[in-house]
C-alpha cells in the first residue's frame, strides 16, 4: 500500500510499504478515507524529534472498517469510523480512569501510545491507504454511513478534542474571558471550543494573519503580538486580565519579531507560560494542551533540550493560579463532540484550508510547514 514515510528532516516521501494484517483478534484494518496533517508531525517533520527515517506518519485518521478479528464484537465491516490518535487498551488503570492518554498496556515501559509517532509504541500511521486498529471495539468510535460531514469528523481524532480538552483543563465556564495563544489547528479549536462552552470573550493570540483572520471569523478578538505585548494589548482592552488561560503553542514558541514560519533562532520556549501567568487574573486556571518534550534536539539551550524551562512560579503561587497539563484523552469527548457535529451545533471543518490527494503529501507537507497559501489544516484523501 501506499503511504507517508518519514526520510530526513523537512522531507517525506509517498512510498509503497507492506499491507497491515491482524495481529491479534481485537484488531481491525480500516481503510483510511481520511488523515489530517498535524502541528505535532511537523516536529518530526523539522528533525526536533528522535524519528528514524522509515516511520509512517498519521495519527489523525478516519475511514471504514474492510477486516474485523475474530475477538471484534461491536464493529463490523462496513462501519464508518474515526480512531483517537491515543491508542488504548480500555481496561488498564488509567483507561479505566478516562485517561486513554496515559494507556498502560499499548506502549510498554511508557504510558500513552499513538499512531505513527515517535517513542509513542509499534502503532503504524494512517496516513496511507490502510491502518490496523488494536482494541477496536474501544478505540472505533462509529459515525453515521455515508460520506457527510467527513472533514468535521476527521477532526475528531485529535484537534477538535484536543482545543475541547484546553478549554476542560483551563475549567472554563459561561461568561468568562479566556485568552488563547496560538490560533493554529488546536489553538483555533481551543477558541471555538471554549465559545461552545459559554465563554463571553475570548481572546486570540498569533502573529499569523490567516489564523487571525480565522479566529476573528469565529467571534474571537485577535492579538497580534507583533504588534506587541499580548498581555499589555489585553489589559489595555479590558482594564484588567483574564479568567482563564490556554497554550495551544508549546515548545517551540516564537519571540515578537520573527518571521510567520518562525525558526530555532527565534525561541523562546518559555515565554507563552509566563505570558499566560501574567495575564490570568488571580484564582484563575490555565490549560496547557500545547506539546512540550523532555528531549529536544533542536533546543536553543542546554536546558531547552532537556525540557527544563524558567517559569515565574513564584508569581503563579502569588496569584493563586491553577494549572493542568497533558495530552488530551480523545475518549473523554469524542462520542459528545461527534453528537455535536451530528445535531448542527459544532462545524470544526472551519479550520481546514486544504484537502488533497495522498500523492501530494510532501508538497503539502512542505507549505503548511512554512504556512504557505494560507494552510491552516490539511487532509490527506488516499
Amino acid at each position: 500500500m501506499k503511504a507517508v514515510v518519514y526520510k530526513e528532516p523537512f522531507s517525506v516521501a509517498v512510498e509503497n510499504v507492506p499491507d497491515p494484517k491482524i495481529l491479534h483478534p481485537n484488531d481491525t484494518i480500516v481503510r483510511i478515507t481520511s488523515s489530517c496533517i498535524c502541528g505535532s508531525d511537523l516536529h518530526m517533520y523539522e528533525g526536533r524529534t528522535a524519528a528514524e527515517p522509515g516511520i509512517v506518519f498519521g495519527h489523525e485518521n478516519m475511514g471504514v472498517i474492510e477486516e474485523v478479528g475474530a475477538a471484534v464484537k461491536d464493529r463490523k465491516v462496513g462501519d464508518r469510523v474515526v480512531m483517537p490518535f491515543n491508542v488504548a487498551c480500555g481496561f488498564c488503570k488509567n483507561c479505566l480512569g478516562g485517561f486513554t492518554g496515559f494507556c498502560t498496556t499499548v506502549n510498554p515501559g511508557f504510558a500513552g501510545g499513538a499512531y505513527g509517532y515517535v517513542a509513542m509504541g509499534p502503532w503504524v500511521g494512517g496516513q496511507a491507504e490502510y491502518m490496523q486498529v488494536p482494541f477496536a471495539d474501544f478505540n472505533c468510535l462509529p459515525l453515521p454511513e455515508g460520506t457527510e460531514h467527513e472533514a468535521d469528523f476527521a477532526l475528531l481524532a485529535d484537534i477538535f478534542p484536543t482545543g475541547y480538552h484546553g478549554a476542560e483543563l483551563a475549567g472554563v465556564r459561561p461568561g468568562e474571558s479566556v485568552a488563547v495563544f496560538g490560533a493554529g489547528p488546536v489553538g483555533l479549536m481551543a477558541v471555538y471550543s471554549s465559545l461552545i462552552r459559554g465563554a463571553a470573550e475570548v481572546y486570540s493570540i498569533d502573529h499569523v494573519p490567516e489564523r487571525l483572520a480565522k479566529a476573528a471569523e469565529i467571534g474571537a478578538i485577535p492579538i497580534n503580538y507583533d504588534e506587541g505585548d499580548p498581555v499589555k494589548q489585553i489589559k489595555d482592552r479590558r482594564g484588567t486580565g483574564v479568567d482563564k488561560g490556554i497554550d495551544a503553542v508549546g515548545y517551540q514558541a516564537t519571540k515578537a519579531g520573527s518571521s510567520a514560519v518562525g525558526g530555532q533562532q527565534d525561541e523562546v520556549p518559555n515565554i507563552v507560560l509566563n505570558q499566560l501567568i501574567d495575564v490570568v487574573n488571580p484564582t484563575g486556571a490555565l490549560g496547557i494542551p500545547g506539546l512540550y518534550v523532555p528531549s529536544d534536539p533542536g533546543g536553543v539551550s542546554e536546558s531547552a533540550s532537556r525540557g527544563a524551562l524558567s517559569l515565574n512560579f513564584g508569581r503563579l503561587f502569588e496569584k493563586g493560579l491553577s494549572l493542568g497539563t497533558g495530552q488530551c484523552n480523545v475518549k473523554q469527548y469524542n462520542a459528545y463532540l461527534r453528537d455535536m457535529i451530528i445535531s448542527g451545533r459544532a462545524k470544526p471543518s472551519f479550520v481546514v484550508s486544504h484537502e488533497v490527494p495522498l500523492d501530494e503529501a510532501p508538497d503539502a507537507y512542505t507549505k503548511f510547514d512554512r504556512r504557505e497559501d494560507g494552510y491552516t489544516k490539511v487532509i490527506l484523501h488516499p
